[in-house]
């Protein structure tokens, strides 16, 4: 007896498992970022002083999602939405590759500098006494904001370009990642 072959096909639209954590990490990095503009425009206010204590688990939060989200990615690979193009593709590339670099590089400074880290009370790593290493530390310095920001810009384009295609007429890459029914 012949077992069937179930084709894989495409999906109009991501999973609910895929669409629970792009939208999930979208509020993870409205926080990100707005903890880490008020710390750069209004350092120890009361708004840091509320927001900026969460900026490392938060970040540690959302590479443990990203790990998750690659993970899923993978499985669910022959029923995704092809990409709209290369420059998406390209673009989602680049995305990836900093939600992985950027808190990778924090938790090299953090161990650089010798100090303990717990995100949300669990203990991630313990500190050290003695001299700091410095070329951890000086990794992050230099370029886990420049990244961090990096970054924003290329999440702007990349909800300038949905939006785009949204005015243009076509819906669906919207609604790919909303579920939204092609009627209505």
């Amino acid at each position: 007896m012949k077992a069937s072959v179930i084709p894989h096909r495409p999906q109009a639209h991501y999973n609910l498992i895929s669409r629970a954590i792009h939208w999930l990490m979208f509020v993870l990095f409205a926080w990100i970022y707005c903890s880490a503009i008020t710390h750069y425009l209004a350092s120890d206010s009361a708004l840091d002083k509320w927001l900026w204590p969460f900026h490392k688990p938060v970040g540690l939060l959302l590479l443990i999602l990203l790990i998750l989200r690659a993970g899923w990615s993978l499985l669910s690979r022959h029923h995704r939405p092809p990409s709209v193009s290369r420059m998406a593709a390209a673009g989602h590339g680049m995305l990836y590759a900093l939600m992985l670099l950027i808190p990778l590089i924090g938790l090299i400074r953090q161990y650089g500098s010798g100090r303990a880290f717990s995100a949300f009370g669990v203990p991630v790593m313990q500190g050290f006494e003695g001299e700091k290493i410095q070329w951890m530390v000086d990794l992050g310095g230099n370029f886990h904001s420049l990244l961090g920001w990096t970054m924003l810009v290329l999440i702007l384009g990349h909800v300038g370009a949905v939006v785009v295609h949204y005015w243009q007429g076509d819906a669906q890459v919207l609604r790919r990642m909303t579920g939204g029914s092609r009627k209505g």
